[in-house]
Protein backbone atom coordinates (compact mmCIF):
# COMPACT_ATOMS: atom_id res chain seq x y z
CA UNK A 1 0.00 0.00 0.00
CA UNK A 2 1.42 3.42 -0.85
CA UNK A 3 2.26 5.63 2.07
CA UNK A 4 2.34 9.39 2.41
CA UNK A 5 5.79 10.76 1.79
CA UNK A 6 7.65 13.87 0.80
CA UNK A 7 7.94 13.03 -2.85
CA UNK A 8 4.59 14.52 -3.87
CA UNK A 9 3.27 16.86 -1.23
CA UNK A 10 -0.37 17.81 -1.80
CA UNK A 11 -1.47 21.42 -1.49
CA UNK A 12 -2.25 22.59 2.00
CA UNK A 13 -5.71 23.77 2.96
CA UNK A 14 -4.35 27.28 3.44
CA UNK A 15 -2.96 27.25 -0.11
CA UNK A 16 -6.01 25.88 -1.89
CA UNK A 17 -9.54 26.35 -0.64
CA UNK A 18 -12.75 25.79 -2.49
CA UNK A 19 -14.12 29.22 -3.34
CA UNK A 20 -17.42 29.89 -1.66
CA UNK A 21 -19.44 33.03 -1.07
CA UNK A 22 -19.97 33.56 2.65
CA UNK A 23 -23.46 34.79 3.45
CA UNK A 24 -22.17 38.18 4.56
CA UNK A 25 -20.08 38.69 1.41
CA UNK A 26 -22.95 37.58 -0.81
CA UNK A 27 -25.39 40.00 0.88
CA UNK A 28 -22.93 42.88 0.59
CA UNK A 29 -22.37 42.19 -3.09
CA UNK A 30 -26.11 41.99 -3.73
CA UNK A 31 -26.55 45.37 -2.08
CA UNK A 32 -23.72 46.77 -4.18
CA UNK A 33 -25.38 45.51 -7.37
CA UNK A 34 -28.71 47.03 -6.32
CA UNK A 35 -27.01 50.36 -5.68
CA UNK A 36 -26.06 50.50 -9.36
CA UNK A 37 -29.74 50.85 -10.29
CA UNK A 38 -30.79 54.54 -10.60
CA UNK A 39 -34.21 54.01 -8.97
CA UNK A 40 -32.61 52.30 -5.98
CA UNK A 41 -30.09 55.11 -5.53
CA UNK A 42 -32.84 57.73 -5.79
CA UNK A 43 -35.03 55.90 -3.27
CA UNK A 44 -32.06 55.44 -0.94
CA UNK A 45 -31.10 59.11 -1.05
CA UNK A 46 -34.67 60.25 -0.54
CA UNK A 47 -35.08 57.89 2.41
CA UNK A 48 -31.77 58.95 3.95
CA UNK A 49 -32.59 62.68 3.75
CA UNK A 50 -36.09 62.01 5.12
CA UNK A 51 -34.69 60.17 8.12
CA UNK A 52 -32.24 63.00 8.80
CA UNK A 53 -35.03 65.58 8.48
CA UNK A 54 -37.32 63.70 10.88
CA UNK A 55 -34.47 63.29 13.33
CA UNK A 56 -33.81 67.03 13.36
CA UNK A 57 -37.54 67.71 13.65
CA UNK A 58 -37.73 65.48 16.71
CA UNK A 59 -34.67 67.14 18.25
CA UNK A 60 -36.15 70.61 17.58
CA UNK A 61 -39.48 69.61 19.13
CA UNK A 62 -37.92 68.04 22.24
CA UNK A 63 -35.43 70.84 22.88
CA UNK A 64 -38.18 73.46 22.38
CA UNK A 65 -40.48 71.67 24.81
CA UNK A 66 -37.74 71.43 27.44
CA UNK A 67 -36.98 75.12 27.04
CA UNK A 68 -40.63 75.96 27.71
CA UNK A 69 -41.30 77.15 24.17
CA UNK A 70 -44.54 76.10 22.50
CA UNK A 71 -43.48 74.04 19.49
CA UNK A 72 -46.01 72.38 17.26
CA UNK A 73 -44.75 68.94 16.16
CA UNK A 74 -46.31 69.18 12.71
CA UNK A 75 -44.74 72.58 12.10
CA UNK A 76 -41.38 71.29 13.31
CA UNK A 77 -41.58 68.41 10.83
CA UNK A 78 -42.58 70.67 7.92
CA UNK A 79 -39.79 73.12 8.67
CA UNK A 80 -37.15 70.44 9.11
CA UNK A 81 -38.16 68.48 6.02
CA UNK A 82 -38.14 71.74 4.05
CA UNK A 83 -34.50 72.18 5.11
CA UNK A 84 -33.37 68.68 4.32
CA UNK A 85 -35.31 68.19 1.12
CA UNK A 86 -33.58 71.31 -0.16
CA UNK A 87 -30.28 69.66 0.73
CA UNK A 88 -31.49 66.46 -0.96
CA UNK A 89 -32.17 68.29 -4.21
CA UNK A 90 -28.84 70.10 -4.14
CA UNK A 91 -26.96 66.91 -3.24
CA UNK A 92 -27.60 65.48 -6.72
CA UNK A 93 -25.05 67.75 -8.48
CA UNK A 94 -22.74 67.45 -5.47
CA UNK A 95 -22.68 63.66 -5.80
CA UNK A 96 -22.00 63.99 -9.49
CA UNK A 97 -19.10 66.36 -8.82
CA UNK A 98 -17.71 64.01 -6.16
CA UNK A 99 -17.69 61.14 -8.64
CA UNK A 100 -16.46 63.17 -11.57
CA UNK A 101 -13.76 65.11 -9.73
CA UNK A 102 -12.48 62.99 -6.82
CA UNK A 103 -10.07 64.68 -4.42
CA UNK A 104 -7.17 62.33 -4.94
CA UNK A 105 -3.98 62.08 -6.93
CA UNK A 106 -3.00 63.08 -9.53
CA UNK A 107 -5.43 66.05 -9.65
CA UNK A 108 -5.95 66.46 -5.92
CA UNK A 109 -5.28 70.22 -5.63
CA UNK A 110 -7.11 71.22 -8.80
CA UNK A 111 -10.18 69.20 -7.81
CA UNK A 112 -10.00 70.57 -4.26
CA UNK A 113 -10.18 74.15 -5.60
CA UNK A 114 -13.12 73.13 -7.77
CA UNK A 115 -14.96 71.74 -4.74
CA UNK A 116 -14.22 74.87 -2.69
CA UNK A 117 -15.89 76.93 -5.40
CA UNK A 118 -18.73 74.43 -5.70
CA UNK A 119 -19.31 74.49 -1.94
CA UNK A 120 -19.83 78.27 -2.07
CA UNK A 121 -22.30 77.84 -4.94
CA UNK A 122 -24.01 75.09 -2.94
CA UNK A 123 -24.46 77.39 0.04
CA UNK A 124 -25.85 80.22 -2.05
CA UNK A 125 -28.18 77.86 -3.87
CA UNK A 126 -29.48 76.56 -0.56
CA UNK A 127 -30.19 80.10 0.69
CA UNK A 128 -32.28 80.99 -2.35
CA UNK A 129 -34.00 77.61 -2.59
CA UNK A 130 -34.88 77.44 1.09
CA UNK A 131 -36.06 81.03 1.14
CA UNK A 132 -38.28 80.33 -1.87
CA UNK A 133 -39.74 77.25 -0.16
CA UNK A 134 -40.34 79.36 2.95
CA UNK A 135 -42.59 81.67 0.96
CA UNK A 136 -45.00 78.82 0.27
CA UNK A 137 -48.08 78.52 2.55
CA UNK A 138 -46.68 75.41 4.24
CA UNK A 139 -43.04 76.33 3.91
CA UNK A 140 -42.47 77.23 7.54
CA UNK A 141 -41.55 80.93 7.17
CA UNK A 142 -43.01 83.69 9.23
CA UNK A 143 -46.09 85.39 7.87
CA UNK A 144 -44.39 88.80 7.39
CA UNK A 145 -40.99 87.51 6.33
CA UNK A 146 -39.88 88.66 2.88
CA UNK A 147 -37.78 86.65 0.48
CA UNK A 148 -34.76 88.96 0.89
CA UNK A 149 -35.15 88.88 4.67
CA UNK A 150 -35.30 85.09 4.64
CA UNK A 151 -32.11 84.92 2.55
CA UNK A 152 -30.27 87.22 4.97
CA UNK A 153 -31.50 85.32 8.01
CA UNK A 154 -30.54 81.97 6.52
CA UNK A 155 -27.11 83.27 5.53
CA UNK A 156 -26.37 84.33 9.14
CA UNK A 157 -27.68 81.11 10.67
CA UNK A 158 -26.81 78.35 8.21
CA UNK A 159 -23.85 79.34 6.01
CA UNK A 160 -21.21 77.31 7.84
CA UNK A 161 -23.62 74.50 8.48
CA UNK A 162 -24.34 74.38 4.74
CA UNK A 163 -20.61 74.11 4.08
CA UNK A 164 -20.48 71.19 6.50
CA UNK A 165 -23.36 69.48 4.69
CA UNK A 166 -21.55 69.89 1.35
CA UNK A 167 -18.31 68.34 2.57
CA UNK A 168 -20.10 65.58 4.44
CA UNK A 169 -21.92 64.73 1.21
CA UNK A 170 -18.63 64.65 -0.68
CA UNK A 171 -17.08 62.53 2.05
CA UNK A 172 -19.97 60.04 2.08
CA UNK A 173 -19.86 59.78 -1.72
CA UNK A 174 -16.13 59.10 -1.60
CA UNK A 175 -16.58 56.51 1.13
CA UNK A 176 -19.32 54.73 -0.82
CA UNK A 177 -17.16 54.76 -3.93
CA UNK A 178 -14.26 53.19 -2.03
CA UNK A 179 -16.66 50.61 -0.60
CA UNK A 180 -18.05 49.71 -4.03
CA UNK A 181 -14.55 49.45 -5.48
CA UNK A 182 -13.49 47.19 -2.62
CA UNK A 183 -16.58 45.02 -3.19
CA UNK A 184 -15.81 44.84 -6.89
CA UNK A 185 -12.22 43.82 -6.20
CA UNK A 186 -13.46 41.19 -3.76
CA UNK A 187 -15.99 39.89 -6.28
CA UNK A 188 -13.32 39.63 -8.97
CA UNK A 189 -10.94 37.92 -6.55
CA UNK A 190 -13.61 35.36 -5.63
CA UNK A 191 -14.43 34.74 -9.30
CA UNK A 192 -10.73 34.34 -10.08
CA UNK A 193 -10.32 31.92 -7.19
CA UNK A 194 -13.32 29.91 -8.38
CA UNK A 195 -11.94 29.71 -11.92
CA UNK A 196 -8.49 28.79 -10.64
CA UNK A 197 -9.95 26.11 -8.38
CA UNK A 198 -12.00 24.68 -11.24
CA UNK A 199 -8.91 24.60 -13.47
CA UNK A 200 -6.86 22.82 -10.80
CA UNK A 201 -9.62 20.29 -10.17
CA UNK A 202 -9.96 19.64 -13.88
CA UNK A 203 -6.20 19.12 -14.19
CA UNK A 204 -6.19 16.73 -11.24
CA UNK A 205 -9.12 14.77 -12.63
CA UNK A 206 -7.59 14.59 -16.10
CA UNK A 207 -4.42 13.29 -14.47
CA UNK A 208 -6.35 10.20 -13.36
CA UNK A 209 -7.46 9.15 -16.84
CA UNK A 210 -4.05 8.47 -18.45
CA UNK A 211 -2.80 6.94 -15.19
CA UNK A 212 -5.78 4.59 -15.00
CA UNK A 213 -5.60 3.81 -18.74
CA UNK A 214 -1.90 2.97 -18.56
CA UNK A 215 -2.38 0.54 -15.67
CA UNK A 216 -5.40 -1.11 -17.29
CA UNK A 217 -3.60 -1.58 -20.62
CA UNK A 218 -0.64 -2.98 -18.77
CA UNK A 219 -2.96 -5.55 -17.15
CA UNK A 220 -4.47 -6.46 -20.54
CA UNK A 221 -0.98 -6.80 -22.00
CA UNK A 222 -0.12 -9.32 -19.30
CA UNK A 223 -3.32 -11.26 -20.02
CA UNK A 224 -2.48 -11.53 -23.73
CA UNK A 225 0.26 -14.05 -22.89
CA UNK A 226 -2.07 -16.18 -20.76
CA UNK A 227 -5.65 -15.96 -22.12
CA UNK A 228 -6.30 -14.07 -25.34
CA UNK A 229 -10.10 -14.39 -25.05
CA UNK A 230 -10.01 -12.99 -21.51
CA UNK A 231 -7.80 -10.16 -22.72
CA UNK A 232 -10.30 -9.39 -25.50
CA UNK A 233 -13.22 -9.33 -23.03
CA UNK A 234 -11.22 -7.16 -20.69
CA UNK A 235 -10.44 -4.74 -23.49
CA UNK A 236 -14.17 -4.38 -24.22
CA UNK A 237 -14.84 -3.71 -20.54
CA UNK A 238 -12.08 -1.12 -20.51
CA UNK A 239 -13.61 0.64 -23.52
CA UNK A 240 -16.97 0.80 -21.72
CA UNK A 241 -15.29 2.03 -18.57
CA UNK A 242 -13.45 4.81 -20.40
CA UNK A 243 -16.66 5.94 -22.06
CA UNK A 244 -18.20 6.30 -18.63
CA UNK A 245 -15.16 8.12 -17.28
CA UNK A 246 -15.08 10.59 -20.18
CA UNK A 247 -18.84 11.14 -19.99
CA UNK A 248 -18.50 12.32 -16.39
CA UNK A 249 -15.21 14.18 -16.85
CA UNK A 250 -16.92 17.57 -16.43
CA UNK A 251 -18.48 16.59 -13.09
CA UNK A 252 -16.61 17.05 -9.84
CA UNK A 253 -19.18 15.15 -7.75
CA UNK A 254 -21.42 12.18 -8.46
CA UNK A 255 -23.71 10.04 -6.32
CA UNK A 256 -22.14 7.24 -4.30
CA UNK A 257 -24.25 4.82 -6.33
CA UNK A 258 -22.63 6.04 -9.58
CA UNK A 259 -19.16 5.94 -8.03
CA UNK A 260 -19.64 2.35 -6.82
CA UNK A 261 -21.08 1.30 -10.19
CA UNK A 262 -17.96 2.61 -11.92
CA UNK A 263 -15.79 0.91 -9.31
CA UNK A 264 -17.48 -2.46 -9.86
CA UNK A 265 -16.70 -2.27 -13.60
CA UNK A 266 -13.10 -1.46 -12.83
CA UNK A 267 -12.90 -4.41 -10.43
CA UNK A 268 -14.27 -6.72 -13.13
CA UNK A 269 -11.16 -5.91 -15.16
CA UNK A 270 -8.86 -6.51 -12.20
CA UNK A 271 -10.57 -9.78 -11.22
CA UNK A 272 -10.10 -11.04 -14.77
CA UNK A 273 -6.37 -10.67 -14.19
CA UNK A 274 -6.17 -11.90 -10.60
CA UNK A 275 -8.90 -14.54 -10.63
CA UNK A 276 -9.37 -16.25 -7.25
CA UNK A 277 -6.50 -14.27 -5.75
CA UNK A 278 -8.73 -11.20 -5.43
CA UNK A 279 -11.92 -11.08 -3.40
CA UNK A 280 -13.94 -7.86 -3.16
CA UNK A 281 -16.62 -7.04 -0.63
CA UNK A 282 -18.67 -3.85 -1.18
CA UNK A 283 -20.97 -2.82 1.66
CA UNK A 284 -22.85 0.39 0.90
CA UNK A 285 -26.14 1.04 2.79
CA UNK A 286 -28.97 1.87 0.35
CA UNK A 287 -29.82 5.06 2.25
CA UNK A 288 -26.37 6.45 1.38
CA UNK A 289 -26.57 5.71 -2.35
CA UNK A 290 -27.60 9.27 -3.29
CA UNK A 291 -24.93 11.02 -1.19
CA UNK A 292 -22.60 13.18 -3.30
CA UNK A 293 -18.93 12.19 -3.41
CA UNK A 294 -16.03 13.30 -5.63
CA UNK A 295 -15.82 11.60 -9.01
CA UNK A 296 -13.30 8.71 -9.14
CA UNK A 297 -12.49 9.05 -5.47
CA UNK A 298 -12.58 5.31 -4.69
CA UNK A 299 -10.96 3.85 -7.81
CA UNK A 300 -7.42 5.19 -7.10
CA UNK A 301 -7.59 3.85 -3.54
CA UNK A 302 -8.76 0.42 -4.68
CA UNK A 303 -6.06 0.38 -7.36
CA UNK A 304 -3.54 1.36 -4.69
CA UNK A 305 -4.72 -1.50 -2.47
CA UNK A 306 -4.41 -4.00 -5.31
CA UNK A 307 -0.97 -2.96 -6.52
CA UNK A 308 0.68 -2.54 -3.12
CA UNK A 309 -1.43 -4.74 -0.88
CA UNK A 310 -2.67 -7.70 -2.90
CA UNK A 311 -0.40 -8.05 -5.93
CA UNK A 312 2.95 -8.44 -4.08
CA UNK A 313 1.76 -11.50 -2.08
CA UNK A 314 1.07 -14.97 -3.45
CA UNK A 315 -1.83 -15.76 -1.11
CA UNK A 316 -5.40 -14.65 -1.94
CA UNK A 317 -6.33 -11.23 -0.64
CA UNK A 318 -9.49 -9.31 0.07
CA UNK A 319 -10.50 -5.69 -0.43
CA UNK A 320 -13.44 -4.29 1.48
CA UNK A 321 -15.20 -1.03 0.50
CA UNK A 322 -17.60 0.40 3.09
CA UNK A 323 -19.58 3.56 3.70
CA UNK A 324 -21.26 4.75 6.87
CA UNK A 325 -22.91 7.87 8.14
CA UNK A 326 -21.41 9.68 11.12
CA UNK A 327 -23.64 12.62 12.06
CA UNK A 328 -23.44 15.17 9.25
CA UNK A 329 -20.54 13.34 7.59
CA UNK A 330 -20.02 10.26 5.47
CA UNK A 331 -17.05 7.96 6.08
CA UNK A 332 -15.67 5.87 3.21
CA UNK A 333 -13.15 3.09 3.85
CA UNK A 334 -11.06 0.92 1.53
CA UNK A 335 -9.38 -1.89 3.48
CA UNK A 336 -7.10 -4.62 2.17
CA UNK A 337 -5.54 -7.73 3.71
CA UNK A 338 -2.14 -7.12 2.17
CA UNK A 339 1.24 -6.51 3.78
CA UNK A 340 0.30 -3.24 5.41
CA UNK A 341 1.80 0.25 5.16
CA UNK A 342 5.58 0.55 5.23
CA UNK A 343 6.19 -2.79 3.56
CA UNK A 344 6.16 -1.59 -0.04
CA UNK A 345 9.49 -1.21 -1.80
CA UNK A 346 8.16 1.89 -3.47
CA UNK A 347 8.93 5.16 -1.72
CA UNK A 348 6.97 8.38 -1.70
CA UNK A 349 3.34 8.98 -2.59
CA UNK A 350 2.01 7.76 -5.93
CA UNK A 351 -0.28 9.63 -8.29
CA UNK A 352 -3.45 7.99 -6.96
CA UNK A 353 -3.01 8.89 -3.28
CA UNK A 354 -1.47 12.32 -3.92
CA UNK A 355 -4.22 13.13 -6.39
CA UNK A 356 -6.88 12.06 -3.90
CA UNK A 357 -5.42 14.28 -1.19
CA UNK A 358 -5.17 17.27 -3.51
CA UNK A 359 -8.71 16.91 -4.85
CA UNK A 360 -10.20 16.60 -1.36
CA UNK A 361 -8.29 19.71 -0.25
CA UNK A 362 -9.57 21.61 -3.26
CA UNK A 363 -13.19 20.57 -2.89
CA UNK A 364 -13.69 20.66 0.88
CA UNK A 365 -10.72 22.39 2.50
CA UNK A 366 -10.51 21.62 6.21
CA UNK A 367 -13.99 20.02 6.20
CA UNK A 368 -12.54 16.71 4.97
CA UNK A 369 -10.14 14.11 6.31
CA UNK A 370 -8.03 11.54 4.45
CA UNK A 371 -5.93 9.01 6.31
CA UNK A 372 -3.88 5.92 5.55
CA UNK A 373 -3.32 3.61 8.52
CA UNK A 374 -2.78 -0.06 9.37
CA UNK A 375 -6.00 -2.07 9.15
CA UNK A 376 -7.58 -3.59 12.26
CA UNK A 377 -6.89 -7.12 10.96
CA UNK A 378 -3.70 -6.41 9.08
CA UNK A 379 -3.21 -4.76 5.72
CA UNK A 380 -3.97 -1.10 5.21
CA UNK A 381 -7.07 1.05 5.57
CA UNK A 382 -7.69 4.22 3.56
CA UNK A 383 -10.32 6.39 5.23
CA UNK A 384 -12.08 9.42 3.75
CA UNK A 385 -14.40 11.62 5.80
CA UNK A 386 -16.59 14.12 3.90
CA UNK A 387 -19.46 16.51 4.62
CA UNK A 388 -22.82 14.87 3.94
CA UNK A 389 -24.25 16.25 0.70
CA UNK A 390 -27.38 14.78 -0.80
CA UNK A 391 -28.51 15.04 -4.40
CA UNK A 392 -31.21 17.69 -4.73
Amino acid sequence: MEEPGNGCKPPSSSEFTFARFPAKVSAEMSLSLLWQRPWFRAAGLFGAWTVVGLAFAGQFYISGSKAGASVDLGRAIVWSLGDWYAFALLSVPVLWLARRFPIEAPNRFRHLLLHLLASAVFCLSYLFLRAAVGQLPAGGAGEDETFAGAVQLLARKTWFFNLLVYWLTVGMSTGLRYYREAQERQRRAVELEQRLTAARLHALQMQLNPHFLFNSLNAISSLMHVDVDAADRTLSKLADLLRRALASSSEQEVTLRQEVDFLRRYLEIEQTRFGDRLKVDVMIPPELSEIRVPTLILQPLVENAIRHGIEPIAAPGEIRITAERDGDEIVLRVTDTGRGPGSSNRHGTGIGVANTRARLEQLYGSAQEFRLAPGANGGTEAMIRLPLKKTL
